[in-house]
């Protein structure tokens, strides 16, 4: 029997630190899981997130047949861990068709769980097992760290506090994922905080090594995570939203962030 991990985000809680290890430990995890991640099931992925921001019946059937097209091309593992943010929706911040915030995941990561389910019981038979993993992270962390990625991938120009004011009354991604959980159900959701996972060899990707049972004594002889993905600083931020509020054309705005980003991770470095 088949047993399938579905990581469906969300955004921001450490999933690059996790997917880019699980990268890197792919073959010596073999024994254990089967990893997929972002570049085995692209347009499944994307159908996801154009899902959430147009939730047409027909965006539903276009990633069922996405995701069904991804399943018939992978083999019968005994353990198959699947890990894309954007299977719980877009991240909250961007707009939907209307021009209306997105506030929440559970609109779109509960449909597209259930596309999920459905597929994996076509594809591996009525006796699979499908769980569910939803990473959280802090409201406060989470939410500054969401601010600072749409600052510099989107033309947002509302300062933080404006932008908080969009969302009254946002769950905190703990809550959302309970929510989720509860729509996902009778599949078991693993709902684990990044924090959880600070300072662990492996970064976030140590939680899915204590999932699938990698013994601790295996965990030590493999190479630590590399830190991915860092955030900017409020300096960086500042000068982001100088940019989108400069009239400038979203060409290039692209430019430019572009150069900022990379001189700021080669001073990282």
């Amino acid at each position: 029997m088949t047993k399938v991990i579905v990581h469906a985000g969300f955004h921001k809680t450490g999933t690059t630190s996790l997917q880019q290890q699980l990268i890197r430990l792919r073959k010596s995890l073999k024994p254990y899981m089967t990893y997929y991640g972002k570049n085995d099931f692209i347009a499944a992925g994307t159908h996801a997130r154009k899902y959430a921001q147009k939730p047409f019946w027909h965006r539903r059937i276009m990633f069922r047949r996405a995701f069904r097209r991804f399943l018939a091309g992978i083999p019968d593992d005994p353990v198959i861990f699947i890990s894309r943010e954007t299977l719980a929706g877009t991240m909250p911040g961007h707009r939907d068709w209307r021009g209306r915030v997105i506030h929440d995941y559970a609109h779109s990561a509960v449909p597209i769980g259930r596309e999920i389910i459905r597929e994996l019981r076509r594809r591996f038979g009525p006796e699979v097992e499908i769980e569910f993993l939803l990473t959280t992270r802090a409201t406060d962390r989470w939410l500054r760290s969401v601010y600072g990625h749409l600052l510099r991938s989107i033309h947002l120009t509302e300062s933080y506090e404006d932008f908080l004011a969009q969302f009254p009354g946002l769950p905190n991604p703990t809550a959302e994922a309970h929510r989720i959980a509860n729509g996902l159900r009778p599949c078991k959701t693993h709902i684990i905080a990044l924090e959880d996972y600070a300072g662990h060899r492996h970064g976030p990707a140590g939680m899915v090594l204590d999932l699938i049972c990698v013994p601790e004594a295996v965990q030590d002889t493999l190479p630590e995570a590399k830190r991915e993905n860092v955030g900017q600083t409020k300096d960086l931020e500042a000068e982001f939203l100088a940019l989108n509020r400069s009239g400038k054309s979203k060409t290039e705005l692209r430019k430019v962030k572009e150069k900022m980003i990379d001189s700021y991770r080669r001073q990282l470095d």
